[in-house]
């Protein structure tokens, strides 16, 4: 299973609390930063290196997430957070782990001094820093969306994407009902509601899910949902074992197992792959969202009946360059950006790794986030964006990302202009449906 079908845990990562690094000298906030990840999180490669031998359990990334610098650094004295972003940056480049999330801050409402000061600085640090990963929340269901937000957002992307930097762009991601638990980057921060320091870890297994399904031509949608279902019973199995294992040897708190099916570019390794099984000629063709319900509901159902650990984000992912056959359904015509977009209503993140033309404006990209964000509030859940603007390139070109981030054709866009939606500014209130009490 683990070979042939790439099942695989995705990630561990370890939640680190470092709100008690906080001093108004951002040399010595940024100097307890460093040695309280350095510290807490220093043994989590060699830990991660010993269970993949153990078990034989492939284990791909280990990254560390921390509350959100712009609380940490609220009290600092200075007009650049720059400092805190290479502080996290040399912790995550000396403990060897892969990525580390938190240069975040929450946005839904309004946007504070420290939170504005954060955003003038994603651009630098996301060009600037290899192993950080930035998030924002954008709105939730209990306080609506910030346009304002959005529109900074926007800005941000456009800003970080100049001169050809899509790399950057992959470390940034905006939410709609953001979780505060979970392990996947590049969206991973330390929620308050958490202990001081936790293991979270992220399983994932399309290719095992696929096979099933291929050895069930015959099952009708039931069947298939059951199948699924117990697919994702032994996947999330595999993962509570590994995330038992690495918080003993880390001596660290037991989080959540995040039963997320994570494509890879391997071709056995798709989402999309999974939805033309189930029986769709092409992902992107008519069925499609509801293939991907059944897929997203059945996996949420075996994983609760395995573990009661779990979080974050658990259900589909959709990125379309980390998925070849998304890429695949976008080059030839099948999927674009509507159709993904209706799709994200019913998995479990939204528009991930999509790459569109150099030359998108602002108020085109806000109106896509604040699209993205509605689909979120409204259905309260988690909904989020990672937008690549390709610089140069034009609808059917391909961009290149490598490893596990892919190939992906740039996507086209409608041609019609949202800037006077944009520019009106402001809060969209929350839906009716919040108010619950």
């Amino acid at each position: 299973m683990f070979e042939e079908q790439n099942l695989d845990v995705r990630t561990i990562t370890v939640g680190i609390n470092i709100n008690d690094c906080a001093d108004p000298d951002p040399q010595q906030a940024t100097r307890k930063i460093y040695e309280k990840v350095c510290n807490i999180a220093g043994d989590l490669v060699s830990v991660v290196g010993q269970i993949d031998r153990e078990y034989g359990i492939p284990i791909v990334n280990t990254r560390v997430a921390v509350s959100p610098i712009s609380t940490v650094a609220a009290s600092g004295k200075t007009d650049s957070y720059i400092l805190y972003a290479q502080a996290l940056d040399r912790a995550a480049q000396t403990i060897g782990i892969d990525y580390i999330g938190g240069f975040s801050a929450l946005v839904h409402k309004d946007i504070s001094t420290s939170d504005d000061l954060l955003i003038r600085a994603i651009p630098e640090c996301l060009r600037t820093c290899k192993k950080v990963c930035s998030s924002l929340n954008l709105a939730s269901s209990q306080a609506g969306i910030n346009m304002d937000a959005v529109v900074r957002t926007a800005e941000a992307i456009q800003k970080t994407a100049k001169g050809g930097n899509i790399d950057a762009c992959t470390k940034f991601v905006v939410f709609a009902n953001i979780p505060e638990d979970n392990p996947f980057m590049a969206g991973a921060f330390h929620g308050g509601g958490e202990g001081d320091s936790v293991v979270h870890v992220g399983v994932s297994g399309p290719g095992a899910v696929h096979q099933a399904l291929k050895d069930n031509p015959q099952a009708n949608l039931s069947e298939l949902a059951d199948i699924i279902k117990r697919i994702s019973f032994q996947i999330t199995r595999v993962g509570q074992l590994v995330a038992d294992q690495a918080a003993e040897r880390l001596g660290l708190t037991k989080g959540i197992i995040d039963i997320s099916l994570a494509p890879t570019p391997a071709m056995q390794d798709s989402i999309a792959n999974i939805i033309e099984e189930i029986g769709v000629e092409l992902c992107g063709a008519p069925g499609s969202t509801a293939a991907l319900a059944l897929l997203n509901d059945a996996i949420k159902r075996g994983g609760l009946m395995a573990s009661s650990r779990i979080g974050g984000l658990s259900g589909s992912f959709l990125p379309v360059s980390e998925d070849s056959g998304m890429a695949r359904a976008v080059a030839k015509g099948a999927m674009n950006i509507e159709k993904l977009e209706a799709m994200t209503s019913v998995c479990s993140v939204g528009l991930d790794m999509v790459v569109i033309p150099g030359d998108s404006s602002v108020p085109t990209i806000a109106g896509i986030i604040a699209d993205e964000m509605a689909i979120g509030v409204v259905n309260h859940k988690t909904t989020a964006l990672r937008l690549i603007p390709a610089e140069g390139k034009r609808p059917g070109d391909w961009v290149e990302f490598g490893g596990l981030l892919g190939r992906a054709p740039v996507i086209a866009l409608n041609k019609y202009s949202s800037s006077n939606f944009i520019k009106r500014g402001g809060r969209i209130p929350a839906p009716i449906s919040s108010f619950r009490n």
